[in-house]
């Protein structure tokens, strides 16, 4: 299964960092290729987005079910494929470097189950990465714009 980890310091306290990544619709707008989501309740949502194949752009939709709120570090999320046959996990966790930064660490874990899974699962390797990557860095841009404002 195609997976990765990514960290960004956040020069913000854990609370701060906290209060934005548990309300999904603050970073379900920050996937790479975002087209939209829609909130099913507490735990679940439905995320469409456009993702590069190599030689085919394709639009995905996922589920996305939110596991685990253990504030104020972690929210862990399994993800189901609605239009492809695709499977994961992951997590947001911020880790206290003193009172005011935070480590936050983004993991994606993602593969497909396709009769294609050789060549999609090579191919998600690369994305996810770059997927990973994107989105906790813009996780934490947003959080510093943000906080900058208020």
């Amino acid at each position: 299964m195609p997976s990765d980890l990514y960290q960004v310091e956040v020069k913000l306290p854990i609370h701060e960092v906290w209060n934005f990544v548990r309300v999904i619709d603050n970073w379900a707008p920050l996937v790479p290729g975002y087209i939209n989501h829609e909130t099913l309740n507490d735990h679940e949502s439905i995320w469409r987005f456009k993702t590069d194949m190599g030689f085919i752009k394709k639009k995905v939709e996922l589920k996305v079910i939110i596991t685990n709120w253990d504030e104020p570090s972690k929210v862990t999320f399994e993800l189901e494929g609605i239009s492809e046959k695709i499977s994961g996990d992951g997590y947001f966790l911020g880790e206290v470097v003193d009172s005011k930064t935070t480590l936050m660490n983004g993991y994606l874990n993602l593969s497909s189950e396709s009769k294609l899974s050789k060549m999609i699962n090579a191919k998600l390797k690369k994305n996810v990465s770059e997927m990973t990557e994107e989105l906790t860095k813009a996780v934490a841009e947003n959080l510093v714009q943000l906080t900058n404002t208020r």
